[in-house]
């Protein structure tokens, strides 16, 4: 057990491949609400405000359940470990999320539209990805 209480994470300088993608993509996704946010909350109604936070958030949230759903499914040995519930968490994430949107927007809480907004948080990472490997491939390119 000491090795694994020794055991760090990898700095953000430090991470490659799938780690420092995954350590790129969530903090993409939290700069990218907070910025939303920030700017909604200087210039915007509060609901518009509330609706950019909780689509954020879940985003943030699918983001996780989607990938642990997605491994459940792809590797027998966690399916094992966690049960069969694992695949169908796949589907459920998206009555969870529909009841929260749903529940906010009733009780007035939220725009419907600013936390559909806030859900598509994902698509900024998208083009943040897509320019920071664009950018490094350039710069590899010229490297070479």
């Amino acid at each position: 057990m000491p090795e694994i209480a020794d055991r760090q994470l990898p700095s953000l300088a430090e991470a490659t491949g799938d780690v420092a993608l995954e350590r790129r993509i969530l903090i993409s996704m939290c700069v990218a609400v907070a910025i939303a946010v920030a700017v909604s909350a200087c210039v915007g109604p509060w609901r518009v405000t509330m609706g950019l936070l909780l689509g954020g958030l879940l985003s943030l949230f699918n983001h996780r359940w989607l990938k642990n759903s997605i491994a459940s499914g792809l590797r027998p040995d966690v399916a094992q470990v966690r049960g069969q519930f694992g695949v169908s968490r796949f589907i459920l994430r998206y009555f969870v999320i529909a009841f929260v949107i749903a529940s906010a927007v009733a009780l007035n809480v939220a725009s419907l539209v600013a936390a559909l907004a806030g859900m598509c948080s994902f698509v900024v990472v998208i083009f943040v990805e897509a320019s920071f490997q664009f950018y490094t491939s350039m710069i590899k390119r010229e490297e070479t």
